[in-house]
């Protein structure tokens, strides 16, 4: 009976190893829908892409980022950059579902693109992504293989609208099955499946071992298993990871930063020699202060605007949020193609803050009007700690040069109502990238897209609309990051906003986790990541 029992722990051992060699786990969000058209977060789309297949991929590796094959093979454009073509890639096939007959997943076919791509364009299906298909004036299969889509004009970032998850190919025979619980029941050709979905607490996925891509993504040993957990409160997360019930972090919450990073930025050595590794790396991500350009008192003073930039000190704010930000120099963050890197004029500097703002007419922040400092309200959409302290810390950049800032704290709600309906002067905003090209930063300052728009600064300058204008319109790469670079300078100039920061990505994951990177596009990553002895780590 004791030889038994002994035997029996032996074999728990074992097999708890083995379990914990195949199976990842990691912090995840609330999940809203699997369904790719309602792929609306940044964690709806982590999970969309791990079942489901868009047209295109992005690299994993490559930096800059480029476009791969996904469900299609890289398009061909005609000459006149109206029509793409796609071929679809060989042996692709949907997962086996009960949705098929006989429960068989079968052979995805242009068509199936096709329904896709029209389900995701028609309006009565509310999709938040529906603006990827905006240029796009009809989809159709040629044949079998082959889908041609016509555009209404050139649109040189259209392939890159191919790889998000808002485009990932479904079958109709899901949607046919499932009907309005389709979102809860995803059907794909992905290279994992979900197997349990406990709502608002965890997501588990396994392999499909038969899927067609995993010989060319060249994973040694792909997890087994995936188990997402919903965990918000980040010190819960900490310890999770410490106990080595989480194997990877996707950030440090900042009353956790002494404990992680040492003074030099590194990680520090008592996690190192435990086998935590920490990755960072710039993202495609900018926060600002919009300053609405219809309030006169702004609008028509880029003087102010330009002290506004001058005063705001980059250094301090940086050692404000622990070193995980860079100083903004502008609308485009680090990584993006046309980003210019020439020096931004207005960096912070107060005596040159001081200056402008005389020039302005506003010698020592004094209104000469009515003989009292110049007041500017400032609009927040939290007000939460974190949010307090950082208005407090600008009200000290600008009590330097005798401006006072006057924070106007709201619901996040009622925050976004009031900035798209025009009724804020000063507001903090953030914007990610959807692509790493210049375009989607700059089009928050074009004027056909003034507020409820996203030029939420009610930004107006026909220059700057002409060099968008022509970017857009350019034949050559080369011509059009030489019309981005102008847009850039332009409104640099004029300093519609008060440019913070560029965001660092931090991460952390335990030495098993093997071929883990940093990326903008984290979309179904986890096919590239694996398990690996931590002896193997150097």
């Amino acid at each position: 009976m004791r030889y038994m029992k002994a035997l029996s722990t032996i074999l728990l051992f074992f097999l708890s190893i083995a379990v914990s060699a195949v199976t990842y786990r990691r912090p995840i969000e609330r999940i809203a829908s699997m369904d790719p058209i309602h792929s609306s977060s940044v964690p709806d789309s982590r999970m969309i892409q791990l079942v489901y297949e868009p047209p295109l991929g992005i690299d994993y590796v490559a930096r800059p980022y480029k476009l791969i094959p996904g469900a299609c093979e890289l398009p061909t454009m005609s000459k006149d950059r109206i029509v793409y073509t796609f071929r679809m890639r060989e042996g692709i096939r949907f997962q086996d579902d009960p949705c098929f007959p006989g429960g068989k997943g079968r052979l995805m076919d242009a068509h199936d693109v096709v329904f896709s791509l029209n389900r995701l364009r028609d309006k009565s299906n509310a999709s938040s992504g529906m603006w990827t298909m905006d240029y796009v004036a009809d989809v159709k299969a040629t044949n079998d293989r082959t889908v041609a889509i016509t555009l209404t004009k050139p649109f040189h970032v259209f392939p890159w609208l191919m790889a998000m998850s808002f485009t990932g190919i479904v079958p109709h025979e899901a949607l046919e099955t499932y009907g309005a619980k389709f979102g809860q029941h995803p059907v794909g050709s992905g290279p994992y499946r979900l197997v349990e979905w406990w709502r608002n607490h965890r997501m588990v996925f396994t392999r499909e071992t038969g899927w067609h891509g995993w010989a060319e993504v060249g994973n040694p040993a792909p997890y087994d298993r995936l188990e997402y957990l919903v965990v918000t409160d980040p010190s819960t997360q900490w310890l999770m990871f410490l106990d080595h019930e989480l194997d990877a972090l996707g950030g440090i919450d900042r009353n956790n930063w002494d404990a992680v990073v040492d003074k030099h930025g590194k990680l520090a050595p008592g996690l190192a020699a435990q086998g935590v590794r920490l990755l960072s790396a710039p993202i495609m991500q900018v926060m600002y202060v919009g300053i609405n350009m219809d309030k006169p008192l702004l609008g028509k003073n880029k003087k102010l605007r330009q002290a506004l930039n001058c005063a705001f000190d980059a250094p301090a704010w940086k050692r404000f949020l622990n070193d995980r930000v860079e100083p903004a120099d502008g609308p485009l963050p680090f990584g993006v193609d046309g980003r210019i890197e020439t020096p931004f004029k207005y960096s912070f500097n107060v005596e040159k803050a001081k200056t402008l703002l005389a020039e302005a007419g506003f010698p020592g922040g004094i209104d000469p009007k009515t003989g009292k400092r110049l007041v500017l309200p400032i609009s927040l959409g939290r007000a939460d700690q974190g949010a307090r302290e950082e208005v407090e810390l600008l009200q000290g950049f600008y009590d330097r040069i005798g401006i006072r800032l006057e924070p106007q704290f709201m619901t996040w709600a009622a925050y976004l109502k009031a900035v798209s309906d025009g009724h804020v002067t000063l507001f903090m905003l953030g914007w990610v990238g959807d692509y790493p090209d210049a375009e989607t930063f700059l089009q928050l300052f074009h004027s056909r897209n003034c507020s409820p728009g996203a030029n939420h600064c009610n930004y107006r300058n026909p220059e700057f609309d002409k060099c968008y204008d022509e970017a857009m319109s350019a034949e050559t790469p080369e011509a059009r990051r030489e019309a981005w670079a102008r847009a850039q300078e332009i409104v640099r100039e004029d300093c519609p906003w008060i440019y913070l920061y560029f965001y660092k990505s931090f991460a952390l994951h335990w030495d098993t986790v093997g071929n883990y990177r940093l990326t903008d596009f984290p979309y179904g990553m986890e096919k590239y990541i694996h398990y690996q002895p931590p002896s193997s780590v150097k």
